[in-house]
C-alpha cells in the first residue's frame, strides 16, 4: 500500500493529478504519444515512447527534454515495482539536470530525487531513503511541496522507529493547506504521537483523517488510514482491527493495488485464525501474482530500452555505411591531391636542399680557409716574429704543411696521422707559439686524461677556438699575460682564458677573428661565456660535454 500512495504523492508533487507526467520543454511527437498511454494506465507502451523521446532530445541536444523523459520512465517502473531500474533511470537523469539555477531544473530534480527515495523505501533502504527525501528538499521552491517533503521524511523515520525526530518533521507538515495532505499528515502525526506514548488516545485525529479522505474520495488515503486503525486496534480490540482489515481488502480490490491487498491479507491472517488456511492461500496468489508482474515489468522495461537501443544501432550502421561511401570517394579525392602536392613539394625541397648543400659547402670550404691557411700562416709569422733567431728551414716547413693542407681542402682529404697527434702537446705548442718579449703565456692543467674520449672533430674545434683567441689576443688585446687553465668534471671539458688586455666591447665580440667562434661553440655542443666587465682584461669560460 505504502508503494502505491507515495507514488500518487510524488505525481501530485508540484499541484499535479495522479495520472499527469512531467511537462517536457519542448514539444515531441513521442512524448506526446507517452502521455497519451501514461493516461490510459498502458505502463509498457508509455515506457516504450518515452525511451524514443528520450533518444529525439539527446540528438537534439535537449539534456531538458531527455531528462524528463527519463524521470517518466523512472516514475513509471517505480510503479510497476522495478525499484533498481527506476533508481538506474534517476541516476541517468540527474546527470542531465546540470543547470540547478533554472526553476523547471529544480522542479525535476526535486521530484526525481523523490522517486529515488520512494524506491530506495520499498527495497527498505530506509537510511538512503532518508538521504534522498532531504535532496529533494532541497530542490522545493514552495512552502506546499517543503510540507509534502517533510511527510515523506516522516514516513521513513517511523520506519525507522526513529519517532521522535518523525514528529519534529510532522510539526511541519501538518501546517500544509491541501486537505488531501493535510489528511496524510495528520493521520501520520497521530500515529507518530501514540508509537512515542501509548496512553496518548490517537483515535480522534485518525477518525477525522479518514473522515477527510471520505469526502475527498481518496481512495488511497482511505487504505492508509484502514491500515493504521486495523493497526492500533490490534492489541485492542481484534474485531475493530479485522473490520478495518477487511476494509481494506476491499478498497484495495477497488482501487487494484496488489501491494495493499497483500497488506491487508496478512493483518486477516493474524486476526482471523479460523479461516488461515483460506486467507493464507489468497496472500500466497496476490503475492506470487506481484512477484510474476514485477518481474514481467523489469523484463519488459529491459527489452524495450534493448529494442529501442537495436533500432537506433540499425539506423546508425545504415548512416554510417553511407558516410563511409561518401568518405572513401572524398579521401581518394583528397589522396590524389596530396601526392600532387606532395610530389610539386618534394621537387621543391630537392632543390631548395640542393642551392643549400651548395651554400653550405662554400660556407665550410672558407671555414677551412681560414682555419688553415690564414691562421697557419699568422701563427708562422708569430713564430718569427718573436723568435731571436730566424730558424729559415723550420718556417719553410710550416708554410710547406699549410700548403699541403690548403692543397687537401680542394680535394677534401682527411689526414689520419694528424688525428693521431698528441691533442695535449698541439694545444701546448699553439698556445707557447704566441708567446714573445711582451707577451707571456701560462698554460694550467692540459693533461693527457683532459683529451680522453673527445674525438677528432671536436678536438680540431676546440684547437681552432683556442687559435683565435689568441689571434685576436695578439692583434687586439694589447695584453702582457694570458693564463689557460683546463679543468674536466666527468664528462665536461671547462677552458678558462684570461688575459689582463683592454678586453672587447661587447658588439664587437663576434666580430674580426671570432667571426666562426659562436660556430663552432654550437657544432660540439658547448657554452661560450664572455666577462668584460672586469676593469682591465678579459675573462672568457668555455666548457662543452665529451661525446
Amino acid at each position: 500500500m505504502k508503494i502505491f500512495f507515495s507514488l500518487f504523492l510524488l505525481i501530485t508533487l508540484f499541484s499535479c493529478r495522479r495520472e499527469s507526467s512531467i511537462e517536457s520543454s519542448h514539444k515531441n511527437f513521442n512524448y506526446e504519444k507517452a502521455k497519451q498511454f501514461r493516461t490510459a494506465n498502458k505502463s509498457d507502451s508509455a515506457f516504450y515512447y518515452y525511451n524514443l523521446a528520450k533518444s529525439d532530445y539527446t540528438s537534439t541536444n535537449d539534456s531538458l527534454g531527455a531528462a524528463k523523459s527519463l524521470v517518466n520512465m523512472a516514475m513509471l517502473q517505480n510503479g510497476s515495482g522495478d525499484f533498481y531500474g527506476s533508481i538506474e533511470s534517476s541516476l541517468e537523469a540527474n546527470s542531465l539536470l546540470k543547470n540547478e539555477k533554472d526553476s523547471t531544473t529544480r522542479s525535476t530534480l526535486a521530484i526525481n530525487y523523490n522517486n529515488m527515495a520512494m524506491a530506495s523505501n520499498s527495497l527498505r533502504e530506509y537510511e538512503k531513503a532518508y538521504e534522498l527525501f532531504k535532496k529533494a528538499l532541497k530542490y522545493v521552491d514552495n512552502k506546499e511541496d517543503e510540507y509534502l517533503c517533510y511527510n515523506n521524511i516522516s514516513d521513513v523515520l517511523i520506519s525507522q522507529k526513529n519517532i521522535k525526530l518523525a514528529k519534529k518533521y510532522l510539526q511541519k507538515a501538518i501546517l500544509v493547506k491541501d486537505s488531501i495532505n493535510y489528511s496524510r499528515a495528520l493521520n501520520n502525526f497521530a500515529k507518530a504521537k501514540y508509537l512515542d506514548d501509548k496512553s496518548y488516545d490517537p483515535l480522534p485525529e485518525l477518525y477525522k483523517a479518514l473522515e477527510i479522505r471520505e469526502i475527498q474520495q481518496d481512495n488511497w488515503g482511505k487504505n492508509a488510514s484502514y491500515a493504521t486503525l486495523s493497526d492500533y486496534f490490534a492489541e485492542k480490540d481484534k474485531m475493530k482491527a479485522l473490520f478495518f482489515a477487511e476494509k481494506m481488502l476491499q478498497t484495495a480490490s477497488n482501487i487494484k493495488s496488489p501491494d495493499d491487498k497483500k497488506e491487508a491479507l496478512l493483518r486477516i491472517i493474524y486476526l482471523d485464525p479460523t479461516n488461515y488456511l483460506n486467507n493464507f492461500q489468497k496472500f500466497n496468489n496476490v503475492n506470487d501474482s506481484i512477484q510474476t508482474s514485477r518481474n514481467k515489468a523489469k523484463n519488459q522495461f529491459a527489452l524495450i530500452r534493448f529494442d529501442v537501443e537495436k533500432m537506433k544501432t540499425d539506423i546508425a550502421e545504415g548512416r554510417n555505411q553511407l558516410l563511409l561511401k561518401n568518405v572513401l570517394v572524398a579521401a581518394l579525392i583528397i589522396a590524389i591531391i596530396i601526392i600532387i602536392i606532395g610530389y610539386w613539394r618534394r621537387q621543391k625541397r630537392l632543390r631548395k636542399e640542393n642551392e643549400l648543400k651548395i651554400k653550405s659547402d662554400q660556407l665550410r670550404i672558407s671555414k677551412k680557409v681560414h682555419d688553415v691557411v690564414a691562421n697557419g700562416i699568422y701563427q708562422v709569422m708569430t713564430k718569427i716574429e718573436n723568435q731571436e733567431h730566424f730558424d729559415k728551414e723550420e718556417a719553410l716547413d710550416e708554410l710547406e704543411f699549410v700548403y699541403e693542407k690548403s692543397r687537401d681542402i680542394s680535394y677534401e682529404k682527411h689526414d689520419p696521422e694528424h688525428d693521431n697527434k698528441d691533442k695535449k702537446d698541439r694545444i701546448s705548442s699553439l698556445i707557447a707559439s704566441f708567446k714573445n718579449d711582451t707577451t707571456d703565456t701560462y698554460i694550467v692543467g692540459n693533461e693527457s686524461e683532459i683529451w680522453n674520449g673527445v674525438s677528432p672533430s671536436s678536438f680540431e674545434d676546440v684547437f681552432q677556438i683556442i687559435r683565435e683567441l689568441m689571434v685576436n689576443m695578439k692583434k687586439h688585446s694589447q695584453a702582457s699575460r694570458v693564463i689557460f687553465k683546463f679543468e674536466r668534471t666527468d664528462n665536461l671539458v671547462k677552458i678558462q682564458y684570461t688575459d689582463d688586455g683592454i678586453g672587447i666591447p661587447g658588439d664587437m665580440i663576434y666580430k674580426n677573428r671570432l667571426t666562426n667562434t659562436g660556430t663552432r661553440i654550437a657544432a660540439i655542443r658547448g657554452e661560450i661565456i664572455f666577462d668584460n666587465k672586469s676593469e682591465k682584461g678579459l675573462k672568457i669560460t668555455i666548457s662543452f660535454p665529451v661525446s
